[in-house]
């Protein structure tokens, strides 16, 4: 449900729950102003295009204080500013609450109950306005949590496990025709192609063995592999033995240990399966 849709629910709802005749509310945008859109009892439209900035009125100092901010005779109140009372008295309105509404200790929004005219304010009216604002804030970091969760979802690879094996496989197919040719231009054509196959799979989840002790993540140094021993661990990424990867690169077994390991220290990783996973989440590999 989008925010606008819970704030019109929580205006209404306070109507409902207490005795405010006059009730509207508004979220906070980025530049910290409070922008009322949402309203219910009233008889004019001075209330509409009602901004409120942090400390000015009674909503601003609700939301400076962290808590409502009352005024039984809001034209005479002096603990508050009155930058907004054309808006407020435009509507007849001499009794007014302010409630903010936060969370995770941030304010998001306020709600207001107005009255047209004076009339005392208790605690009868203000406890089930406070309740609401409580209620519309769990509300509101529901759905904030809920966008978080769907981000992620979006975020993560459409691609099929048998495509990312697909495309793990070409990659090193394109490592291996590379590793042949002598037209330089060719090769670095080829090796543009495979920076862009890597990059477009960072995101897809690299499956390593428990205990490997890979240490990849965003956060990790960065790792320059060379041509051999990106080569080298891309055949192993395919499951290839150090003899088998030897024969496709035409390189002596010993020498294909070396740039194993050297890839290994380099991804601070303690077997090729865990350097292969760490490759991967840095990007370097597919």
């Amino acid at each position: 449900m989008t925010e606008s849709r819970l704030l019109t629910g929580a205006v209404a709802e306070f109507a409902r729950r207490t005795r405010f005749p006059v009730v509207f509310g508004g979220l906070m945008d980025r530049e910290g102003l409070t922008r009322v859109t949402a309203f219910h009892g009233n008889r004019t439209d001075a209330l509409r295009g009602l901004s409120v900035a942090r400390d000015r009125g009674l909503g601003g100092r609700a939301v400076t204080e962290l808590r409502p901010r009352m005024a039984g005779d809001y034209a005479s109140a002096r603990q508050i500013t009155h930058d907004y009372d054309s808006y407020i008295l435009g509507e007849g309105i001499g009794t007014l609450i302010a409630v903010p509404v936060v969370v995770d200790r941030v304010p998001r929004g306020v709600l207001y109950g107005g009255v047209h005219g004076n009339w005392s304010i208790g605690g009868v009216s203000a406890e089930p306005a406070v309740r609401v604002a409580e209620e519309f804030a769990r509300k509101l970091a529901e759905n904030d949590e809920r966008g978080r969760r769907e981000a992620e979802a979006a975020a993560q690879p459409s691609l099929s496990p048998a495509q990312q094996e697909e495309l793990r496989s070409t990659y090193t197919e394109l490592r291996l025709i590379g590793a042949e040719l002598d037209d330089g231009a060719l090769r670095e054509r080829l090796a543009d192609i495979e920076r862009r196959l890597a990059a477009l799979s960072a995101g897809m989840p690299a499956a390593s063995a428990a205990g490997d002790g890979d240490a990849g993540g965003a956060d990790a140094p960065a790792v320059r592999l060379s041509p051999r021993e990106t080569d080298v661990l891309a055949c192993a990424a395919l499951g290839s033995t150090n003899a088998g990867i030897a024969e496709q690169l035409g390189l002596r077994e010993s020498t294909v240990k070396a740039y194993l390991g050297a890839a290994m220290s380099k991804l601070d990783a303690a077997t090729r399966h865990a350097a292969v996973a760490a490759a991967r989440r840095r990007g370097l590999l597919p």
